[in-house]
């Protein structure tokens, strides 16, 4: 692992950038402080499946998956409108949107 102060890094950033993508981290400072890292870069999402993908923005905590079953939930849609209906009241809808969101 290698410290680099700004002034540094901005007159030489390929050659950081380089030991960055061959997996060596790069700690930037600015007056002897950390304030950044140039890190090797993530397993690329092309090469994960979508599963993968999901599963890691779980465990990165930007995503979070659905509750509900989503056959209930569109069987219950399906059920509260007519034919001739052309869907909910937005009352509704909100209400619906209000309560699904209660458990965030």
């Amino acid at each position: 692992m290698r410290s680099v102060g700004i002034k540094a890094l901005k007159n030489k950033l390929s050659e950081y950038v380089r030991a960055a993508e061959a997996g060596e981290t790069v700690l930037v400072t600015d007056r002897e402080r950390v304030v950044a890292e140039l890190v090797p870069p993530r397993r690329r999402s092309a090469d994960m499946s979508v599963a993968a993908i999901l599963e890691q923005g779980r465990q990165e905590g930007w995503y979070t998956p659905a509750t509900r079953d989503r056959a209930a939930f569109v069987a219950a849609l399906r059920a509260r409108a007519s034919p001739d209906d052309p869907g909910l009241p937005f009352e509704q809808i909100m209400a619906d949107l209000a309560r699904d969101r209660e458990d965030r």
